[in-house]
């Protein structure tokens, strides 16, 4: 939300009168030095009785005169004032900064020694202003200023503009719509993924396959099929991933609200529905209850309007909307309506002010265009990873092809093609992945977003919409002196309130009063209540939903009751009144009224008892107080009802009431009690921030709300659990300044504290495990994302309104809503939870670090096998020894039954039901991550060009410097695996978890992959030695390796002659015994790399059924390979390989397993498996809410 002239934005899912700080309440200061908290969220929680909470409104409120307030650093006020108590002010031009602060200065300044870089620093921020000055100016003005004629006194008669006019405009301005976000055409999208390192790297080899073949046709004649190969395999990665981001884009179009949108605006003096595409400035507008605003209006008449600003401002409050108004704020501004907001109640008529791209919905879709993702960690990873590769794989090239040149020609390709199944591995099992998400109603845009929920730190969340329902309920009703629950009780202590008796009297007429004394109806009253529209705002839909499941035959009760007389509410009465023919003992007319609790007890001389009425007293009224105190305290809405039966001898059933002159009464009613109402927690939601905390990830609440309903909502679903600053000082009974940071891990923070945050100040935000921040707009939550990922976070944000779209798109991981969320917010998101539960994200983050698991798995088992691929190559140079293992096998195992193996990885499920999510993240944020990552940025900033002084922004360059800079950069990219920095930075001691870490290479290309050698290398020798009954030794082979198979005949050291057909069917033996024994040992070597958290045994190892189905395929693939004769020709191989090899790679598979498991007990005893630690208080059972879905 912009911030305008510096005051918090209005209540939301809370009105100001009703919350939990007593007029007479003065709060504590915060502690000098200290990060400012937020305020009222100590304060309202330990109201003192005794004193006069402040006002509630009631249901056609706008927001009331005097707002629940929050302290501020030195202790004073900080709050919205209502717009009866501005002191108008001339009209000027307001800008709106809907600006995100640049780079933060802590993501670049280590905490070390050097004062300069310690020294207090803002951000710097690049605001996009929008001038908005319509507001301030009379409807005189305006007409004038956009040539239109409107009618105040009857708006329905204005002339509006004519036809030819409005056409005029349109062709001049263009359509009233959002510019669509830039679309990269399908095939540059494609050449993007091409250009992965991965498929880079096969590009490359595929290209030398063909130079090579080039220089040496008849030597390198495989290299016909290997360069095929390795192009075609590029392309296939490339084409997967293209797919799946195609499939999940075109999901997305059919979520997005694709039907024009229809509103009826004044031509010619008539009204008319047109489409909102044709709206142009000037045009005059009818809006009423239920339409969608479609564009910023400013309002020149209007009956009882109200808006629903939630979506853009994130306030569930609905908000008065009036001709009169004195806030400089736009977004505040009482005469303002916003495109893309809900009008909820009563109806108005506007004048188009500012249309399409223009409108604030248009300036906020704006600066997320302008925000850019960062890459994923996996990504980051695979990068880091493929550059190490690269920089081996070039250097093994490089010395095999000089060597080469020396023994005999040979291909380059023999070296560089051994990794070729990896990429393909990765691409396919994160699109499983990403399928079995769209299972569980998580929608994945990106194939990288399956791993990021996994890799999360910190999860930032919105409140209206994602962890409440938006919809106003009733919790607590207090009549005849005693507190019921208004809902079923399910999982919370009764000490609070009693069962709703709905034979006692009291509770059964606040009931009907909540029904009668409403101006909400059902659309129509077909289906279960539950599931009915309401036309009306958030809290009279509230009262009625709840009458309407309590009263019987309530679809006849309006005919049974019918009004006579209505008094809406206004700022000045704060209550609303009805009357309705209902007999009575005394008569035939009943007067209900709700409204502002004071108000309405200040109106009334009895007290009902729950029998009958009695004079107030003194007692009662202390009762009263106690009572709004434990509700507003609790963050709740609050009205009060009275009732008069009034009297048949002045009141006759047929009497004619009047407003002006009065002929109502109005004091001397008697005060039936308080009804509090919540926008509860949605369906499993305290369960499932309870499993984001035991996994380790840092929930955070950011919410435009007020730090009252933040702080409320956040101790009922497990956000919150331990005591702020203020609570702490309330139990000691000290001052705030004298309660130490390290006595408190929680804190609340208010939106007007943030800009004025130093970096020391977010330093201790974000050491906090319990963070709460109330009143932001949407520049600040981009601001707190920027913030979070500076310190190391992952940062993942939910949320459903255009406020929220800049955060979700600058985020690691933006997860939208679709049912409730704004077409913006879909669109800026990498995520799209389909059923709007909150629980999903839950169940996203577990399937994120499974995948990541399973992708770890296949990882060290793909590169297992790549050992004795190099081996064969080192060893048919260097001794040499007729090669182990051609070209072409070589892609027959990583692109054969590799591939069978290793997908089977991406159905298996985690070793145990609990323990993937109580790992600690794979990436914890600790006081030396945070350091290694400054250093590292520190590093970065001295090598990267100065910003501009002025907008704080890079410098332009021309077109020759924009060259010059991506040939460095390119060359740089390329030769920085060469240098000592990128291997001190790879190997550097961290706590994170890496797709590629120690553990994986010690075991893929020393351990494991060394036994597996040897088992190739002894099943090749004793494949030739008893091909046929050859007996040709490990020496023969060695001493005739420059012409073995291909220059005539050859005598063995026994004495005997082969021919040159002898010499190959012994040779292509021997590589078929190599062939079968990579297969076989890779079967065992599966089940070991199944083992992450414990030993290679045990029930999970036989959960996975495509385990199995992987070793078959991938076994019969080889066999078939081996023992059919076609295919020995093709691939050089021989059918004459005899059964009893196979012996050996299986007994050298299970001292690979025998090894795994001693290797484990090692590696366990030095370095066992970190568990996130047990958040204490957590409250695993569901809300009382809970049961009702």
């Amino acid at each position: 939300m912009p911030e305008g002239n510096g005051s918090a934005p209005k209540e939301s899912g809370l009105p100001a009168d009703s919350q939990a700080i007593p007029d007479n309440t003065t709060p504590a200061p915060a502690s000098n030095g200290a990060v400012p908290s937020s305020t009222a969220t100590a304060a309202g929680l330990g109201v003192p009785p005794g004193t006069h909470p402040s006002t509630s409104s009631t249901a056609e409120a706008p927001t009331p005169s005097t707002n629940a307030t929050a302290p501020s650093s030195n202790g004073a006020i900080a709050g919205n004032t209502a717009a009866a108590e501005i002191t108008p002010v001339p009209p000027v031009t307001q800008s709106v900064a809907f600006a995100a602060p640049k780079k933060p200065e802590a993501a670049v300044q280590p905490s070390g020694s050097d004062s300069s870089l310690n020294k207090e620093s803002k951000p710097k921020t690049q605001e996009k202003k929008l001038d908005v000055v319509e507001h301030m100016m009379t409807i005189e003005e305006l007409q004038k200023k956009y040539s239109v004629s409107v009618d105040t006194a009857k708006a329905a008669a204005s002339a509006g503009l004519s036809s030819a006019d409005a056409a005029k405009r349109l062709q001049e301005n263009g359509p009233n719509q959002l510019s669509p976000p830039k679309k990269k055409h399908p095939i540059v999208q494609f050449l993007g993924y091409l250009c992965g390192l991965f498929n880079v790297m096969l590009l490359v080899s595929g290209i030398l396959a063909y130079i090579m073949l080039g220089i040496d046709p008849v030597g390198n004649k495989q290299n016909t099929y290997i360069g095929a190969v390795l192009i075609g395999v590029a392309f296939m990665n490339a084409f997967i991933e293209f797919y799946q981001v195609q499939k999940s884009a075109a999901i997305l179009e059919s979520f997005l609200n694709l039907i024009p949108a229809k509103c009826y605006a004044v031509r010619d003096g008539k009204v008319a529905q047109i489409s909102a595409l044709e709206l142009v400035l000037g045009d005059v507008v009818y809006v009423r209850s239920g339409d969608k605003v479609p564009a910023d209006l400013v309002i020149f008449s209007s009956n009882e309007l109200k808006v629903d600003n939630s979506s853009l401002t994130g306030e569930a409050d609905p908000q008065e909307r009036t001709p009169r108004n004195r806030h400089q704020n736009p977004l505040e501004a009482t005469n303002m309506c916003f495109n893309g907001t809900l009008a909820v109640n009563g109806e108005g008529y506007g004048i188009v002010v500012r249309t399409g791209d223009n409108t604030v919905i248009g300036q906020i879709a704006s600066l997320t265009a302008n925000e850019q993702r960062r890459d994923s960690p996996l990504s980051q990873e695979i990068e880091r990873f493929v550059k190490g590769i690269a920089a081996v794989a070039a250097v093994v090239a490089l010395i095999f092809f000089i060597i080469a040149l020396t023994v005999k020609h040979l291909s380059i390709s023999y070296a560089i093609n051994f990794a070729i199944g990896l990429p393909a591995t990765v691409t396919v099992l994160l699109t499983i992945a990403a399928k079995r998400m769209a299972t569980r109603n998580v929608l994945v845009k990106d194939l990288q977003g399956v791993e990021t929920l996994g890799a999360i730190t910190l999860l930032a969340t919105d409140k209206t919409g994602t962890l409440t329902r938006n919809q106003m309920t009733v919790t607590y009703i207090w009549t005849g002196g005693k507190r019921y629950y208004a809902q079923q009780i399910s999982g919370e202590a009764e000490e609070e309130a009693l069962p709703l008796d709905l034979e006692a009297a009291g509770p059964k007429e606040i009931l009907y009063m909540s029904a009668l004394c409403s101006r909400a109806r059902f659309e129509s009253n077909e289906g279960p209540i539950p599931q009915r529209p309401v036309l009306g705002d958030a809290t009279e839909a509230g009262l009625l939903r709840n009458a309407a499941q309590k009263i019987p035959n309530f679809d006849g009760l309006y005919d049974a009751y019918p009004k006579v007389l209505e008094i809406p509410f206004n700022s000045d009465n704060k209550w609303a009144m009805t009357i309705h023919k209902k007999k009575h003992a005394t008569g035939d007319l009943m007067l209900y009224l709700k409204g502002a609790p004071e108000r309405v007890l200040r109106i009334c001389s009895t007290f009902f008892d729950g029998e009958k009425a009695v004079p107030m007293t003194e007692e009662h009224k202390k009762q009263f107080e106690q009572t709004y105190t434990f509700m507003a305290s609790k963050g709740h809405r609050v009205l009060a009802f009275s009732a008069l039966a009034l009297p048949r001898d002045q009141f006759p059933e047929d009497f004619q009431f009047t407003k002006d002159p009065q002929n109502y009464p109005s004091k001397d009613l008697t005060f039936y009690g308080l009804v509090s109402l919540e926008d509860p927690p949605k369906h499993g939601v305290r369960e499932a921030i309870g499993h984001c905390r035991e996994a380790g990830v840092k929930v955070m609440m950011v919410t435009g709300d007020h730090p009252l309903t933040a702080e409320a909502i956040g101790r009922k679903i497990n956000l919150m659990l331990q005591d702020t600053k203020e609570r702490v000082a309330a139990k000691k009974g000290v001052p705030i300044s004298e309660v130490a940071e390290s006595e408190c891990n929680a804190i609340v923070i208010h939106g007007e504290q943030i800009d004025s945050l130093t970096d020391d100040d977010w330093d201790n935000i974000f050491s906090k495990e319990e963070i709460i921040f109330a009143r932001t707009s949407p520049k600040h939550k981009l601001q707190i994302v920027k913030r979070a990922q500076s310190h190391g976070h992952i940062v993942g944000v939910t949320g459903d309104g255009v406020n929220d779209s800049p955060a979700l798109k600058k985020a690691d991981l933006g997860i939208a809503m679709n049912q409730s969320g704004s077409d913006v917010s879909k669109e800026a998101a990498a995520m799209i939870l389909v059923d709007d539960n909150f629980a999903s994200t839950v169940a996203g983050i577990e399937e994120g670090r499974l995948i990541f698991q399973n992708l770890k798995k296949s990882v060290q088992y793909t590169v297992t096998h790549t050992m004795p691929e190099v081996w064969a190559n080192l060893l048919f140079i260097l001794i040499p020894i007729p090669l182990p293992l051609s070209s072409i096998l070589i892609i027959l195992v990583d692109l054969g039954f590799e591939m069978f193996m290793a997908l089977s990885y991406a159905y298996d499920p985690p070793e145990t039901k609990t323990g993937i999510m109580k790992l600690a993240p794979r990436k914890p944020v600790t006081e030396a991550s945070i350091a290694r990552l400054r250093k590292r940025q520190t590093e970065e900033a001295a090598n990267r060009p100065a910003d501009d002084p002025e907008s704080g922004e890079p410098r332009r360059k021309s077109a020759g410097t924009k060259v010059k800079d991506a040939i460095v950069g390119a060359i740089h990219f390329w030769t920085a695996p060469f240098t000592a920095k990128f291997w001190r930075n790879a190997f550097e001691p961290t706590e994170e978890e890496t797709l590629v870490d120690g553990n994986v290479l010690s075991w893929g290309y020393i351990e494991g992959g060394t036994l597996m050698t040897i088992g190739c290398l002894i099943a090749y020798f004793v494949a030739a030695y008893h091909t046929e009954g050859y007996h040709v030794t490990p020496a023969d082979l060695q001493t005739n390796a420059a012409t073995w198979g291909t220059d005539g005949d050859v005598v063995l050291s026994s004495g005997r002659t082969l021919t040159k057909d002898q010499q190959l069917t012994s040779w292509n033996a021997g590589q078929s015994a190599y062939f079968v024994a990579i297969a076989f040992q890779q079967a065992f070597n599966l089940f070991v790399c199944k083992a992450r958290l414990g030993y290679p045994f045990g029930r999970f190892m036989f959960a996975n059924k495509w385990n199995f189905i992987g070793i078959f395929v991938g076994v019969c693939f080889v066999m078939a390979i081996v023992y059919i004769p076609p295919f020995n020709i093709a691939f050089m191989t021989d059918y004459h390989l005899s059964p009893l090899i196979w012996l050996i790679p299986i007994a050298n598979g299970i001292v690979i397993y025998l090894y795994s498991i001693v290797r484990t007990y090692i590696k366990r005893r030095r370095s066992p498996v970190k568990y996130s630690r047990d958040v204490v208080g957590l409250q695993m059972y569901p809300t009382r809410w809970s049961t009702r879905g």
